[in-house]
This record gives C-alpha cells, structure tokens and sequence, in this order.
C-alpha cells in the first residue's frame, strides 16, 4: 500500500490499486488536492496537461461515493463527470474503471458519434458514475432519459478546453440541474474568463490550489526550431519520424493530417491520423493502433492536444506551427509526462520565422534554432536511433464486413465506386453529384434491417453515407472516386504487402 497516498486520506483497497500500478508517490496537484477534495470542500484545481490532475478527482470521488451509503437507481446517477472530447473520456473511464470495481460502483460513458441506444439501456438499469461530453448528455437529458438531481458529486475537467471549444453554454444548462449542496471540483490547465464564470457561479467558496502552470516550462522537456527548406520539410519529417519510438506529429488542418499520413505510410513508416472528421470508431481504432505500437507515430490536429496520453510518447513534431502558444503549451504536453523527459521540434521555413519566434516567445520557451537538412547530425541527435521503413500501417479491415479491393480501398470503374461488400449485398454508389442508388438486394447489409445499411452511425434508416438519407449513397463531396460512409475511416491490405489507409478520403485513390 502507497503510504503516502494513505497520510492524504485515501481507502486502503484504492492505495493497493495504486501500488499495484507502481503509482507510490502523489504528484503535486495529487498531494495539494486530495485532503480538501476528500474532506467534501468544492475544489478549484489548477495544473499543466500531464500533471496527474485525472487521479486528484477520481479518488476522493470514489471514495466518497463508498462512503456515501446511497444506492444507484434507474436514470439518476450519483456522480457526473464532463470532459471535451470522446478520447478524453474514454480514457477516463479507463483509470476509473478499476477504482470503481473496487468499491462496487458501476460506470458508463456518453458521448456522439455512436448510437444512444445502449447509452440509454445503461442508464435505465441505473448507473453510479457518467462521464460524459456535454453535447450527448444533453440530448439525453432532453429526451427523459437522466436526471441529474441525484448527483453527488460533479467534476469538470479540461474546463478551459471546454470554453475553447464553446462547450460552455452547454455546461451552464446542465450544472444548473445538479443539486446545489453537491461537492463540485473543477480542473483546468489555465484560468480563463470563460473558466472563472463558471467557479464563481457554480463552486461553493472553493479551495484553490495550482501546482505545475500551463504556462510555466517542463524542465525535462527541450525544445527545438529546425530552420528547413520547403523542399526539405517533409524529408526531414520523414527521417525523425523513422526513428525507434513513438512520435506525435501536429498539423493545422484536417486536409494536413490526412496527407501527411498518406506520405509517411507510403515512405515506409506506419503512421495513423487522428483529426475531427473520423467517427468514434474510427478514433478509437486510431488510438488502439498508436497505444499498440502498430502505428508508431500520429499525425494529428488540435483534437489530440488535450486529455491524450500514450505512454512513452519521447518526441512531439509541430510541423505546422500553431496559432497561438497555448495550442503549442497544450501539444507539447504530450511529451514529457509523469516525470519523463521529452523532445519537442518545430519545422519552420523561411516564411514562418517571425511567426515561430513571436510564438516561443509568448510560451515562455526559449528554444535552440539550428537550420538543417536530412544530412544534418542534429536529426540522430534528437531522434536517435536506426531509421526504420517497416512499410505502411495495414489495419484490419472493420468488423461486419470485407473491402473491395487490392490496396486501393475499393476500386473505381467508370465513374462508379465499390467497396464494403456487406453480407446479402453489395452497396455501389454513383459518382454524379456523389449521389447514387443502391443495388445488389436493396442495399441489405450483414444483419441490418430490409432496405437499410448500417454504416457509422447506429441508424437503420436507409444507407448512411455522409448525410445518412435513407435509401441513398453519397461519395465523399461527390467525386467518383471514393466512397465516403459518414467520417468512417475505410482501410484496406493487399496480399503483396502494399495497403492503403484512408480516413474520411477518397477509396478510389487508396487515400
């Protein structure tokens, strides 16, 4: 047993977890939270991505949910968690899950991008903690499906990603239907005004306690601008990112992240995206893949910025600088966590220079600038290591159906595209106007219901594809290339080695 986890307060059988897992020693947020947190106070936590914040809420939750006595019921949990983004509450209710079995509390997540129906099924057999995105819960508490009035204790967590993200509205109508005598703690890496509305308006003379500033620098963190040409910017990627070990690589826009990923995989490294236009299934085949070591490195937007963590991520690539420098504070953080060291590069080119200085500068980092080529030793130095081309990320293909294809996702002939062959059919959608009508048995698919494919969404109304009307296929912004399904990412393998990943891109190009 962790006993200095036990000098703060928490249960025994939840310091054994912890010990279990070789966690003995509280971070600072960890040590400076808990007693207050675990005394009921409401709980203002202020601390930089990575500094152990997740813990500091879920123990004196789970504690004193334990304690509490009372039993769950049917539609009326007794703890509510709200997070920004399905990965950061799936990977919530992942160190959640434990603790709860532990103390005989049942958990459940929502969020979009998958069907509600089993949401509401957990929710009806009566559930002790939800961890939810405030869009979903939402919805669900409009349609009579959770009450909120029967809540105990209520965390926000990444409360200022939510007020990025313009969540907040949202997260005033549902804090306004938790009890007003129920503990309540808010975590952020920063304190914005959008932020300090909801304390004020929410917490109940909270205890404020900051350890590890967003703004302030992580000693075992480096960082380095790598001046390059714009003929020399994707070699010099490709060469860090072919380097043993996993790698984050950030991009500005969806459109970079797909290509970039395309460009890596056809160069030889395994590489997966992860940006806004994947459903949740593919977002969570995305992060599988990346927590297994089949893809070494991630290319992604903004979306990964917060709440991700892989474990031994050693470098971070901004090879688009960001906007502003909270957005390169938020993707640094990726590195360097839980006490590791990490290394953080941003490619520049010539026309970025002002911008990448004004950049550092307002982060608070004073990075080394070296201008480089792939020839350059700085780039072993960094990334050490062999570089390795063990050839593309191949992905099985979905369950509940097989690909079309030999490597290219679905071959395009004469303007028509095929691809996802489902058990009783075969859906082919035209490319005129990306709209087309579904042959091969009315489009049935696998299990579905008569005339209807399921595809990405959970509905059975008729083949959803993009905009889900039923009884019609769309391809992708209608060229006939491709078949899109929602934001479903498609793959394929072929038996000579060569495969395509494509997310959200046109099939008929193997993008």
């Amino acid at each position: 047993m962790s006993q200095d986890f036990a000098r703060l307060g928490v249960p025994a059988p939840l310091c054994d977890h912890l010990a279990g897992l070789g966690i003995t020693t509280p971070t600072p947020i960890q040590a400076a939270t808990l007693p207050d947190s675990l005394a009921g106070r409401d709980v203002l936590g202020r601390g930089r991505t990575g500094s152990g914040k997740s813990y500091a809420f879920l123990l004196p939750m789970v504690a004193r949910l334990m304690s509490s006595g009372r039993r769950r019921t049917p539609k009326r949990p007794r703890a509510l968690i709200l997070a920004p983004t399905r990965e950061l509450v799936g990977q919530l209710e992942t160190a959640l899950a434990p603790l709860a079995q532990i103390a005989g509390l049942r958990t459940m997540t929502i969020f979009g991008g998958v069907g509600q129906n089993p949401q509401v099924r957990a929710l009806s057999a009566g559930v002790d903690v939800v961890v939810a995105c405030p869009g979903r819960l939402e919805d669900l508490m409009g349609q009579g499906h959770i009450s909120l009035d029967n809540i105990e204790i209520t965390i926000l967590d990444e409360a200022d990603h939510m007020a990025d993200l313009g969540f907040l509205p949202g997260v005033k109508r549902i804090m306004d239907k938790t009890p007003r005598d129920g503990q309540r703690m808010l975590f952020s890496a920063t304190l914005d005004a959008g932020v300090n509305v909801i304390v004020k308006r929410f917490l109940s003379n909270p205890v404020t306690h900051e350890a590890d500033s967003e703004q302030s620098p992580v000693e075992a963190m480096s960082h380095h601008v790598l001046h390059v040409a714009h003929d020399a910017h994707l070699s010099v990627l490709l060469d860090l990112t072919a380097a043993p070990g996993r790698t984050v690589v950030f991009t500005r826009t969806k459109h970079r992240a797909k290509k970039l990923a395309r460009q890596l995989n056809s160069s030889g490294v395994p590489a997966v995206e992860l940006h806004g236009n994947l459903s949740q299934n593919a977002r969570t085949r995305t992060m599988d893949a990346f927590h297994s070591g089949a893809a070494q490195t991630l290319v992604a937007t903004d979306i990964a910025a917060r709440g991700i963590h892989v474990d031994d991520v050693g470098l971070v690539i901004h090879a688009d600088p960001p906007v502003e420098h909270k957005a390169y504070l938020h993707r640094s953080g990726r590195t360097a966590r839980a006490g590791n060291s990490g290394t953080v590069i941003t490619l520049m080119t010539d026309d970025q220079v002002r911008d990448v200085r004004d950049l550092t500068r307002k982060a608070g980092i004073k990075p080394t600038t070296t201008r480089v080529d792939t020839s350059h030793p700085l780039l072993l130095e960094l990334a050490p290591g062999e570089r390795q081309y063990a050839g593309p990320f191949v992905p099985q293909a979905p369950a509940g159906g097989q690909q079309n294809g030999s490597g290219q996702g679905g071959r395009a002939q004469g303007g028509r595209a095929q691809g996802g062959r489902g058990q009783g059919g075969r859906g082919q959608g035209g490319g005129q106007g990306g709209r087309g009508r579904q042959q091969g048995g009315g489009g049935r698919s696998g299990g579905s219901r008569a005339g209807a494919q399921r595809s990405g969404s959970g509905r059975s109304d008729g083949q959803r594809s993009g905009s889900g009307r039923s009884g019609s296929q769309r391809s992708g912004s209608g060229r006939s290339g491709g078949q899109r399904s929602g934001s479903t990412v498609r793959y394929s393998s072929s038996s000579g080695g060569a495969a395509a990943f494509s997310a959200g891109s046109r099939a008929g190009r193997g993008r």
